[in-house]
């Protein structure tokens, strides 16, 4: 099933249980549609920049392909993972926005799923090809935040 390898799947398929988890105790109210929409905001900046930053370095974007540069600059000085990063937030603002504000404890099935299936493999042929410039930039920025 080569539609499990794309994390959007697993983002939308965490949206989804989201939007079907039972809405108890009536809206969060204002402050937290404000934080969620400025929380989905940042995410989809924050992936955009990080997907041209990667197409500026000719380097592919999707998940199991050979990387042809270690891209360092832009949103990746921040974060190891910009683009997975902007998933779980994109979550978190959703589950803040549409409530339950509960629905935030999906953020940590996410970020292990992304983790597990994406992020550890990617790092492993990272540091294969790379080597010593990819340990340097992983000692310097953290996986997520």
């Amino acid at each position: 099933m080569r539609w499990l390898d794309l994390p959007p799947v697993w983002t939308v398929g965490h949206l989804v249980v989201l939007w079907l988890l039972p809405q108890w105790g009536g809206g969060a109210g204002r402050i937290w549609d404000v934080m969620g929409v400025a929380l989905i905001s940042a995410a989809v900046v924050l992936m955009v920049w990080a997907v041209a930053t990667m197409l500026a370095r000719r380097t592919p974007v999707m998940p199991g392909q050979v990387p042809e540069a270690l891209v360092t600059g832009g949103p990746f000085v921040l974060s190891r993972n910009p683009i997975y990063l902007g998933d779980v937030l994109l979550l978190a603002g959703a589950a803040l926005w549409w409530g339950p504000i509960w629905g935030i404890v999906l953020v940590v099935p996410l970020m292990t799923v992304l983790t597990l299936r994406f992020i550890l493999p990617e790092e492993a042929r990272l540091r294969h090809r790379f080597g010593e410039e990819y340990e340097g930039w992983a000692r310097r920025v953290r996986r997520w935040v």
